[in-house]
């Protein structure tokens, strides 16, 4: 959701008198409160029709003229929800088969853009404007933070305000996509061997937010602590907006930094193509990749270190 909210806006300056309706899932829609060029938010269920079907019936009420499916492959569930909403014109990714099911001979699509094969969706999606005669003026990522998250980001950080806050993810979406235990205490006693005046903070998702206060215990190093407990995108994206470097392995944290331009040290699995469609966007930014294609495994905590304060001396300079 993140790397599609450019689309919203571009094509809302494009034509600011229009309406637009995202259908979100209940996980990402957090994303848009705030956004000032999305009217409305109808929430998705993705793998339950049936309870989706009131909202369906409701969105095919009002008639829409265009809607836009940020899918890039054959997807029943979506093909389905199309047909119930019933928009008047419906565009799309070009198709790669799936089912045994050719994208380009569903006629439920009325046009399908590009996906150049070495494209990030970022791009890919904002493609979907083209038959909207949308030329996007900039690409960069939306996040709205309100003032009270703003507020308490920056009451938490005042008590390092003379320090260089890094920020750690260690967890992704993914089973596999993360940084173990070990990895961790060596990554942050390393980084902070070569400066002093570091302070790192451990971010977390709400439901991981006591083993990360345990985890930081057990590692019992004064200038490793957890942040606070942070319950939406946003809560975190108030706290991220304000560090000087953010380490993760590759997550939706990477897109929260990159909507900022904070620089990244992303740890992303051996796979070039998924690396191509989700790279980090900050100006400043360095991948180091795991020896294995389905886990973070094996990659080198020198390249981690090194590029981290590299990084740093950037944004110092």
């Amino acid at each position: 959701m993140i790397i599609t909210t450019p689309v919203f806006r571009e094509l809302k300056y494009k034509y600011p008198e229009i309406n637009i309706s995202v259908l979100a899932s209940n996980l990402n829609q957090n994303v848009l409160q705030n956004n000032p060029y999305v009217d409305e938010v109808y929430i998705n269920y993705k793998n339950n029709i049936l309870r989706d079907l009131p909202t369906l019936l409701k969105l095919r009420s009002k008639r829409y003229d265009v809607c836009v499916e940020f899918d890039h492959s054959v997807i029943p569930h979506s093909i389905i929800r199309l047909k119930i909403i019933k928009p008047k014109k419906i565009i799309s990714v070009s198709k790669e088969g799936r089912y045994g099911v050719e994208g380009s001979l569903l006629k439920l699509y009325d046009y399908f853009t590009e996906k150049s094969k070495d494209a990030h969706f970022r791009d890919i999606w904002l493609n979907t404007l083209k038959p909207l005669n949308v030329s996007p003026k900039s690409k960069k990522y939306d996040l709205f933070c309100n003032d009270q998250q703003k507020l308490k980001a920056l009451n938490f950080l005042e008590q390092f305000h003379k320090k260089i806050i890094i920020g750690i993810n260690i967890e992704g979406a993914v089973k596999g996509k993360k940084i173990t235990y070990g990895k961790l205490e060596e990554i942050c006693s390393r980084i902070y061997h070569l400066n002093k005046n570091i302070q790192i903070i451990l971010l977390s998702s709400p439901e991981k937010y006591i083993k990360i206060i345990r985890l930081s215990q057990k590692m019992g190093l004064s200038y490793v602590v957890p942040s606070y407990k942070t319950l939406t995108v946003l809560d975190v994206a108030a706290l991220i907006q304000n560090l000087k470097l953010i380490i993760t392995p590759d997550t939706s944290i990477v897109h929260i930094a990159s909507a900022f331009n904070v620089p990244i040290v992303s740890i992303h699995e051996k796979n070039k193509n998924s690396y191509q469609l989700f790279a980090p966007k900050s100006h400043h930014h360095e991948t180091v990749f795991s020896a294995f294609d389905d886990r973070l495994d094996g990659y080198n905590i020198d390249d981690i270190v090194r590029n981290s304060m590299d990084l740093l001396k950037k944004d110092e300079s």
